[in-house]
This record gives structure tokens, C-alpha cells and sequence, in this order.
């Protein structure tokens, strides 16, 4: 027995449960990493993935029904869910990850075993699916507003420290953007608040104590932020000390809030990738149309350098949210983001996006249809083979003489450069709206080609040479 393989197996005995007995990594290479052989996308056990989500929740595991959840996810083909550590009692059944004691306050040097159960549960569920999960330590929104009066964090809450000593106050009313919450600020190179970091230390350690011996965990050390760099650094350089101590490797992102790619606050991530082996662009996903597309292909660009998997958590866009971003929203930023290169694609929760609604289903159902066919490796965005087109009318992937995959979201026609071949290519359709198989078609080669979906609506295409 090697001495990592050792560590982790008393890792999992000191947990508290042997659920995590069954996911020691015995071989590194079927850990989640970037593929070898294409570094844009993920590999799995060995071999190249793409990642399709959606779920009904942010912090997952604390869901009641999760088995069900995960198993209609898998059935369907999905395999990337977003985990929030959150604890904000949004739905009720949420619990906080310390002990509460007698007299109704909290002990920061305690945990609630109810808490790490249901994570250690959903570590193990996810990885018995093949379901990759993506963590987000930090979630602003628990810290501010409503959330922060009943927190345990909060001084007012706790047995182990006073307002005066943590330097917190009893509520931070404003939006977490504002940015006036001390709890962001706790580390050496920003205000360094030895008393807050400590637990805040303690807390990472443990959830590191679940995930790292699993093979399928990525990391993200916010959601959505606008904070100082020092802050993310922090949490990047404690997760991969944690990781390599135990002789494992570990794969983080940061989550920016700006809309725009281009902006100073993404270059803390595209621009390093010694710390952040991967890149998160779900506020590209505030974007609509010919804009959502050219702002993702500004950033693999700007990463070709050193390309890296660009994932999206959050897609946002449903019908009735206070944004007004629409089910058709959504399903056109998912679809664009899939045909544009990334690694991984999944819908936000309701009612900021689609969940694992039915539109949702079947769109993860149409996708995989789509990579039965091509698989998404073998293609590079390509516009420039593209002609007749009209703004956010058409959207192709291609292999150029071998393969091409085309989405269309809502209906109309383009033409298709295959004038440097000759023979036949099979169209095969998808209807997106479905998740069906649609009509097949024979195009011959040698001139532009028109290509034109079988109706309106959603559909995708995968033409591939005879």
C-alpha cells in the first residue's frame, strides 16, 4: 500500500464514515483532468468527457430527494452538477454545518453531523453516477442581507467570539456586491483577521477531508464575485497545499461577476493557469444572441495560448424570473456555449434558469445524440465556413471535410462551405425541443450548400462524410 493510498484510507476512517472508502483514487490518471490530448475538454477515468447539467438546486446536498434527483439526471445523460457549500435556509431543510448548542447559539469549534452526512452522501451518490461535481466554497449571498442575522459566523450567533474581537458586525444589509462585508477580507494580504480565518480555515479543511479522496470534485472558490484577488488566491493556494500533502491533484477556477470577458477581473484567471487550471464563464450567460457567442470565442481565444476546459455552471434563462430572461434564453446560451467549445454546460436552478425541467432534459438528451455522432473533441468553432447568415441565425463546430455540427435556434437557412471536396454528407437532425432524432437528408459536396432545419424552433445537426 502506497503511503497517499494510506492517508486517504485514514482520511476516510477519521471522517466519521466509510463512504469514501469506495472512492479512493488508486489510479491518478482516472481522476478528472484536463484530456492530454485536447486540454479545451475534461478527462474521466481515463477518457475524454462532456459535461451536460442541470439541477434543481444550488447547494445540492442538502436537498431531500437527492437520489432521485441524481438518478433522473443520469438517466437522461447528465453528468455536472453545481455544489454550493451553502447552508441559507432558502427552502427550509437546510442546516448549518456547526453544532448548536442548548442555549440556541452555535460552537464554531463543533460540527453538526447532519451537515457532513449529507455531504459525504451526496460525494458518494454523485461519484456511484459518474456525475461530476463542481463546488463553490463561497457563496456571497450567505453572508448579506437576511442571510446574515441568523448565521453562525454572525458574533451575535456564537460562543466564540464577540463583535469587538472579529470586527463583524450584527447585519450587512446591503447587496453582497457592495462589498462591505468584513468576513471577505480575513486573509494575511488583505486585513488579515487572524479570529474569523481560523474557522473559516477549519471549515475548508473539513470539506477538503470529504472531497479530496473522490476523483470526480472541481473546485470554485466563489460564486459570482467582485472581491479582491488576495482573497481567491488564499483559498487556491490552501486547497492545493491541502491537496498535495495528501498526494492528490486538485483543479480550480474562480467565478467573476463582470459580464463582460474582456474585463480586468477574468485576467486574475485567464492569465494565470499555474493556480487556475480551469476557467468558469457563467456571467457570460447575462449576454444575449450574436453578443453571448462573441464574447465566449473573445475568451478561447484570449486562452489559446494555453488552452484550458472553459466550463459554465450557471446558465441563466426560464420563463417568469425577475431578470426576464426567457426559457428560449436559455436554451440558446446552452446550446451556443456547447457548439463554441466548452467543456462543460449546465442550467441554473429555477427560476433563474431551467433546472432539470423537461426543456432542460431534452435538451442534455439532444446533446448526447449530437456526440453519438461527433464528439465535441474533434471539432473547433468554425463561423468562418459560414455564408447567408444573419446575427444569431447559425452556429457551427467542424472537423473541415470530416464533420460538421450546426445549431440553429429558430429555424432559417445557411450556406455551408464544402467546395474543397467532393461525395456526400448525412445530415442527421435533432429536434432540441424533444430531445427526438428528426428528419435525415444526403447533401453533395463540391460548392456552398444550403442547409436548412426542418422547421422552426431549436434543432441541431451533425453532418458527417460518406
Amino acid at each position: 500500500m502506497t503511503i497517499r493510498l494510506l492517508w486517504l484510507l485514514l482520511l476516510c476512517l477519521f471522517s466519521g464514515t466509510t463512504a469514501s472508502l469506495a472512492a479512493l483514487p488508486v489510479d491518478a490518471a482516472a481522476r478528472l483532468q484536463p484530456w492530454e490530448k485536447n486540454p479545451w475538454y475534461w478527462q474521466y477515468q481515463g477518457k475524454p468527457v462532456l459535461l451536460l447539467g442541470g439541477s434543481k438546486d444550488d447547494n445540492l446536498f442538502q436537498i431531500p430527494d437527492l437520489t432521485a434527483h441524481l438518478d433522473a439526471m443520469a438517466a437522461a445523460g447528465a453528468d455536472y452538477v453545481r455544489n454550493t457549500m451553502s447552508d441559507r435556509r432558502d427552502g427550509g431543510f437546510e442546516v448549518y454545518p456547526f453544532l448548536q448548542l442548548e442555549n440556541g447559539k452555535y460552537d464554531l469549534t463543533r460540527w453538526n453531523d447532519a451537515y457532513w452526512k449529507r455531504f459525504a452522501d451526496f460525494l458518494r451518490l454523485t461519484h456511484e453516477r459518474g456525475i461530476i461535481v463542481q463546488i463553490e466554497v463561497w457563496d456571497r449571498f450567505d453572508y448579506s442581507m437576511k442571510n446574515w442575522p441568523p448565521h453562525p459566523y454572525n458574533p451575535a450567533n456564537n460562543v466564540n467570539y464577540t463583535h469587538e474581537a472579529s470586527g463583524l458586525a450584527a447585519a450587512y444589509p446591503d447587496h453582497p456586491g457592495a462589498n462591505r462585508q468584513p468576513f471577505f477580507f480575513t486573509t494575511p494580504k488583505q486585513r488579515h483577521n487572524p479570529v474569523v480565518l481560523a474557522f473559516q480555515e477549519k471549515f475548508v479543511a473539513e470539506m477538503l477531508r470529504h472531497t479530496l479522496p473522490y476523483p470526480h470534485v472541481l473546485y470554485c472558490m466563489d460564486n459570482e464575485t467582485n472581491g479582491e484577488e488576495a482573497w481567491a488566491v488564499h483559498w487556491a493556494d490552501f486547497i492545493t497545499t491541502r491537496a498535495r500533502e495528501a498526494g492528490v491533484s486538485v483543479f480550480l477556477t474562480e467565478m467573476w461577476d463582470d459580464w463582460n470577458l474582456e474585463g480586468e477581473h477574468h485576467r486574475r484567471t485567464f492569465d494565470h493557469p499555474e493556480r487556475f487550471a480551469f476557467v468558469d464563464i457563467s456571467q457570460n450567460n447575462h449576454q444575449k444572441g450574436q453578443r453571448h457567442w462573441d464574447n465566449f470565442q473573445w475568451a478561447r481565444t484570449h486562452l489559446a495560448g494555453r488552452p484550458r476546459p472553459i466550463n459554465t455552471v450557471k446558465t441563466y434563462g426560464a420563463d417568469g424570473n425577475k431578470f426576464g430572461h426567457t426559457n428560449r434564453d436559455g436554451l440558446e446560451r446552452w446550446w451556443r456555449h456547447l457548439i463554441g467549445g466548452a467543456a462543460a454546460v449546465r442550467f441554473h436552478r429555477p427560476d433563474s434558469g431551467l433546472g432539470f425541467s423537461a426543456p432542460a432534459e431534452a435538451a442534455v438528451r439532444a446533446a448526447r445524440k449530437l456526440e453519438s455522432r461527433i464528439p465535441a473533441w474533434d471539432l473547433v468553432p468554425a463561423q468562418d465556413l459560414l455564408r447567408a447568415r444573419e446575427s444569431n441565425e447559425a452556429f457551427l463546430a467542424a472537423r473541415p471535410g470530416i464533420a460538421y455540427a450546426l445549431y440553429f435556434p429558430d429555424g432559417g437557412e445557411v450556406e455551408l462551405n464544402l467546395q474543397s471536396m467532393d461525395g456526400t454528407f448525412t445530415v442527421r437532425w435533432i429536434d432540441i425541443q424533444s430531445g427526438d432524432w428528426g428528419p435525415t437528408a444526403v447533401l453533395t459536396a463540391g460548392s456552398w450548400v444550403a442547409v436548412r432545419p426542418p422547421a422552426a424552433g431549436h434543432w441541431a445537426a451533425a453532418l458527417t462524410r460518406d
